[in-house]
């Protein structure tokens, strides 16, 4: 059966499950979809998702959408090169890392991201900088996890570097704007204040298949 991706550039939720295929090495069909023209809201998409948001992945006749239900299938059903670890310690400590991403820090990334690229940022002064406290926070544990460790959990790349790789790459493309230099100037450059965690992005970025998984819009912007 044929794997369609139904994606869009630049969310990290299409991201993450781009890494995992490519690093799956499974053959799929990519559907890019534009968010300015609706596109993920459209009759046929709304159809296979009523919530029209993406990622969305088609296997044969099965659809299945939210990006960490699209890991956790996956890796069922393509077993090779797991991503959720190979024990169910190993998987229950991969697990938790997500959820505890999810639940400390995305929220914050997202809230800063959001101030950044609507403009919003010099209204929402107070509440940004309270968010990049809590980005901070999360940031150092990982750079403790990653300073004993080449990855997030452990020896091995899994589901837990493709959830929280694409929401940093998103962050710091955010923080990199001139009208954000105030808020970033304590989390970058990242190469001095997060070391370890600069160099699992590089080495993230040498897995082969990446250069495919990069938002489009973003080159040479």
């Amino acid at each position: 059966m044929a794997l369609t991706l139904y994606w869009g550039s630049g969310s990290p939720y299409s991201w993450r499950v781009m890494l995992a295929l490519e690093y799956k090495g499974l053959a799929y069909d990519s559907q890019r979809l534009h968010f300015d023209k609706q596109e993920h809201q459209s009759p046929q998409m709304l159809r296979l998702n009523p919530r029209g948001r993406l990622p969305v992945l088609k296997d044969g006749d099965y659809v299945v959408f939210e990006s960490l239900a699209v890991l956790h299938y996956l890796d069922v059903k393509y077993p090779e090169r797991p991503i959720f670890g190979g024990t169910a310690e190993e998987a229950g400590v991969i697990m938790r890392v997500i959820c505890e991403f999810q639940a400390y820090a995305e929220p914050a990334a997202a809230r800063i991201v959001e101030a950044v690229f609507s403009g919003a940022l010099a209204r929402e002064g107070g509440i940004t900088t309270e968010a990049m406290h809590a980005v901070a926070r999360e940031a150092r544990t990982l750079e403790g996890r990653l300073s004993r460790e080449h990855w997030i959990v452990g020896a091995g790349y899994s589901a837990a570097d493709m959830v929280i790789f694409p929401w940093l790459k998103l962050l710091l493309r955010a923080l990199d704007r001139p009208e954000a230099a105030e808020l970033g100037a304590r989390f970058l450059p990242i190469e001095r204040n997060y070391p370890a965690l600069a160099r699992w992005i590089e080495r993230i970025e040498a897995l082969p298949g990446y250069e495919r998984t990069y938002p489009p819009h973003w080159r040479g912007a």
